[in-house]
């Protein structure tokens, strides 16, 4: 399974160590950026990056990280197909893949550390989509387009 991975400078060091975890992991793992620690980066471009690549890859999963990891998750949502959840436990990781199919996981660098990390990240890649039909027809509306007006 081919991981993207992202982070702005707030999550450059724990991208790091999320990134050789995965290549310890036997994961084919892309750096998405950021590629040095500086403040003048936005959360916006790395998200874009992994959210796109995650998209053009059928069955690839990504992995953001910034402070909160409110910024990535909101910006990655913008893209049709995308399904990125923020989780900050193994437990919320699960129901993201089992309940809605998540294939982008969003971590707060300000929250976790490098083992949460870690356990989070394994869970998400280990857990399998439970495709009920209810769960199918929900994804599915999330790509509606927004005619409400």
């Amino acid at each position: 399974m081919e991981i993207f991975v992202g982070a702005d400078y707030r999550g450059f060091e724990l991208k790091n160590e999320l990134l050789k975890f995965l290549v310890e992991n036997n994961y084919n793992a892309t750096d998405e950026g950021t590629y040095e620690q500086t403040e003048v980066d936005d959360f916006n471009d790395p998200a874009i990056k992994v959210a796109l690549s995650v998209r053009e890859n059928p069955g690839s999963r990504g992995v953001l990280i910034c402070d909160s990891a409110h910024g990535m998750t909101m910006q990655a949502n913008r893209f049709k197909g995308i399904r990125a959840a923020h989780c900050d436990s193994a437990e919320s990781a699960v129901l993201a893949r089992e309940h809605d199919d998540a294939n982008i996981l969003c971590l707060s660098a300000h929250f976790i550390d490098t083992n949460k990390m870690q356990e989070i990240v394994k869970t998400f890649l280990e857990t399998n989509f439970n495709n009920l039909e209810r769960r199918v027809r929900r994804i599915n509306r999330l790509d509606e387009r927004e005619d409400y007006d």
